[in-house]
């Protein structure tokens, strides 16, 4: 398969070096200082904090052009517009690797709906100047990459792309509820997040007691008002357990390795949250403008 890489970041430097070092055909596209550095040095990139720095010459343009078998899109939600514009004149099939919570409607409306598949990358690290340094996987953090059509089927197409990412030793499961389950993690991410950075920080929330129990009640409320079942189910356990059982449980995830991934200041990652924030809300009511026709 010939593969472009849309988003040269942590996540789509991650996916890209992966797949060029399993063998596939892929390139990665870049912008300004990270098109030069790749360019240069290579993706750079190590395990966790004191790995070893590795250079993997994977094929990097800023203006790709021609046919591509599969496009894989690792962008910020508020970013996801813009990238579309740009793709709607390539060719190949768009698997969206995002945070998304607006349905697979406004994204074919732009490229197609018959080129569009959901996904979400269960990968994770963070950016080190120009060294990508991605978290090592143990058995509690391998968890399987959902990818799936937005009709729910389990297409020839779909069964490529997931054989696919096997062969570059990722793990990854066809989900059918792929809209449900992006949903459903936003509807879990949108709260914490939020609350993570009005606190200053994952530990700051986990000793903030009354801004923690404020965090688990908007969660327990998000979830409960999604439109339909959540998916993956046990997250629909969070919505109806007791904030006395929840927020000792959030506090020893704050102060964990786990979350990491939060630990982070970034302009963009709370212009993520509010765009999720605003793709839920007109989820919900367009929910209830339905149920009262």
């Amino acid at each position: 398969m010939k593969i472009l890489v849309y988003g040269a970041g942590v996540l789509g430097s991650i996916h890209a070096v992966r797949l060029y070092e399993a063998g596939v055909d892929v390139t990665v596209v870049a912008r300004a200082s990270r098109l030069a550095s790749i360019r240069e040095n290579g993706v750079l990139i190590a395990e966790g904090d004191h790995g070893a720095t590795r250079s993997v010459a994977v094929p990097v343009t800023d203006n790709p052009s021609g046919h591509w078998d599969l496009i894989l899109v690792f962008v910020r939600t508020h970013q996801v517009d813009a990238v579309l514009h740009s793709l709607a004149g390539q060719r190949g099939d768009v698997l969206l690797l995002v945070n998304w919570a607006a349905g697979p409607a406004p994204l074919g409306n732009v490229v197609g709906h018959n080129r569009v598949l959901l996904g979400f990358p269960t990968q994770g690290g963070v950016m080190d100047g120009d060294v990508v340094r991605y978290r090592p996987e143990t058995r509690l953090t391998r968890l399987a990459m959902p990818i799936g059509e937005p009709d729910g089927r389990t297409t020839q197409r779909l069964e490529r792309i997931v054989e696919m990412f096997r062969s570059a030793n990722f793990a990854v499961a066809i989900e059918p509820r792929m809209d449900a389950w992006l949903r459903t993690h936003a509807a879990f991410e949108v709260p914490l997040g939020l609350a993570v950075h009005a606190a200053g920080g994952p530990e700051a929330l986990a000793q903030d007691r009354p801004r923690l129990r404020s965090m688990v009640h908007e969660l327990k409320r998000s979830l409960a008002a999604m439109p339909n079942a959540t998916v993956p189910r046990p997250f629909g356990i969070l919505s109806v357990l007791p904030a006395a059982i929840l927020v000792p449980v959030f506090r020893l995830f704050l102060r964990s390795s786990a979350a990491g991934p939060l630990r982070t200041d970034s302009a963009a990652v709370s212009e993520e949250l509010e765009c999720l924030a605003e793709q839920l809300r007109s989820s919900v009511l367009a929910h209830s403008a339905r149920l009262e026709r």
